[in-house]
């Protein structure tokens, strides 16, 4: 236990002092707080024909130029998550300080499990820290202080968005453990994103509309072909993240974003805001999947690490 702290606390400060942290910090200030204004101004304009959860409207509302708070963290945090992860091994091994660090009376599942737990808690303290800037931002010009549900809430959160960029660090953490090359390991895991985030909804898309026609006017092929498109797109973790987080801060008709309901029967139903039991068991599935991939990832490059050879320099 001394070792892993021993190394917790040097990746820590590495990663406090680097200038990569700086930067990152500066882009999810300057997003947040952008979001924020153009959230701040939405919500002044239509203060008249907002009834509840009004301080959860800081983190969903967006404008015409600028997307809301969680488009823009559902954006960052996988880079986030990369970035501290794919360096993390095979850059000690190409500088032959892994060696050396080994050769001191630390185990080497310390190592892996020191650097993962820092780069967990910084991301933590990057994330948590906007959240509650634009909480404080909120409260002192909303003049609404938030109930007892919107807090819970935020922090669930702040909670999925961890093990989201977990799972990101994971499978960076994962190829810098199997890649000798730190910029083989990042380009993997930034090819990996892109295609998950960008090309997999564009895929299936094209699948769904070439088993059943969008323009057919049978309602039963248009509930499958939505079926499928959203099927094949929760295949990648940014649906599921995506799913869980609108469910939970929009309490209001969130949910219904993701099933088979057409619009003309949105019209008919009276939505009522789900209490915060009933969002949960809503994202409860998608929560699952997303802190088990994070596990599976850390998991196969924490075994892979333990059988690998480490020769000296």
């Amino acid at each position: 236990m001394r070792s892993i702290l021993t190394v917790y606390r040097k990746e820590l400060t590495d990663h406090f002092s680097s200038n990569k942290f700086l930067i990152l910090l500066a882009l999810i200030y300057i997003a947040g707080l952008s979001s924020t204004y153009v959230a701040l101004t939405n919500i002044r304009e239509a203060a008249s024909s907002l009834s509840s959860n009004v301080f959860l409207y800081l983190f969903t509302t967006g404008g015409d130029v600028l997307p809301s708070f969680i488009d823009f963290i559902s954006f960052f945090i996988p880079i986030i998550g990369i970035i501290f992860g794919f360096d993390a091994i095979n850059s000690e091994k190409n500088s032959g300080n892994l060696s050396r660090l080994l050769s001191q009376p630390i185990y080497r599942d310390s190592v892996i499990n020191g650097k993962f737990l820092a780069g967990i808690t910084t991301l933590s303290i990057i994330i948590a820290s906007i959240v509650f800037i634009i909480s404080g931002i909120g409260l002192f010009s909303i003049g609404v202080p938030p109930t007892s549900e919107e807090i819970l809430r935020i922090f669930f959160f702040i909670f999925i968005c961890i093990f989201y960029g977990g799972f990101w660090m994971g499978l960076s953490i994962l190829f810098s453990v199997i890649m000798e090359k730190t910029a083989a390991s990042i380009l993997t895991a930034i090819a990996i994103w892109i295609f998950l985030m960008f090309f997999l909804p564009i895929i299936a898309n094209a699948i769904a509309n070439a088993v059943v026609s969008p323009e057919s006017a049978s309602v039963a092929d248009q509930v499958r072909n939505y079926t499928i498109e959203h099927s094949i797109s929760r295949i990648s973790p940014s649906t599921l993240f995506t799913e869980a987080i609108v469910i939970l801060l929009v309490p209001v008709g969130g949910h219904l974003l993701f099933r088979p309901v057409l619009e003309a029967e949105v019209s008919q139903m009276i939505l009522n805001p789900l209490s915060i039991g009933q969002s949960l068991i809503q994202v409860w599935p998608q929560l699952v999947v997303i802190v088990a991939l994070a596990i599976i990832c850390f998991a196969i490059s924490y075994i892979i690490f333990m059988r690998q050879e480490i020769r000296s320099t």
